[in-house]
């Protein structure tokens, strides 16, 4: 199993795929919070028996509406943000997925506000989101 190494994102650590995506929005088994503005939705699932080279412990992901943003250079910004906030406080929930080795934590971010915040609110909400995913898990 590859390394996550800390305060990089690599595609690896991304959902890219529709199956995964279907698995976390779809089926009924995943679970979801909010701190505002964002919303988590989480599904912790068996690690996949495919390409052990390119698997790791944590994916994500992250939606911005078009219903809130209708330009696009907002909703990309937004999701920098988003990114950026995860990349800088991922090791909360790595370090958590660590009792579990057959595991795989796959996290939906959504963004739930009508206008822009700064990245400290942003910051801030992302690690009471990771603090509380890695709390239940």
């Amino acid at each position: 199993m590859p390394t996550v190494r800390p305060f990089k994102l690599s595609k690896w650590e991304r959902i890219c795929g529709r199956t995964l995506l279907e698995k976390l929005f779809t089926g009924g088994k995943s679970k979801s919070f909010s701190v505002f503005p964002l919303r988590v939705v989480y599904l912790l699932t068996d690690q996949p028996d495919g390409d052990l080279q390119h698997v790791v412990p944590v994916k994500m992901m992250v939606s911005v509406s078009k219903r809130h943003f209708k330009r696009a250079v907002k909703r990309n910004r937004v999701k920098r943000q988003v990114r950026e906030a995860y990349r800088l406080n991922k090791e909360i929930v790595v370090s958590a997925m660590a009792d579990s080795p057959n595991r795989q934590l796959l996290l939906g971010f959504i963004w739930m506000s009508d206008e822009l915040h700064d990245s400290d609110t942003v910051t801030r909400s992302m690690q009471v989101l990771l603090k509380r995913i890695a709390d239940k898990l």
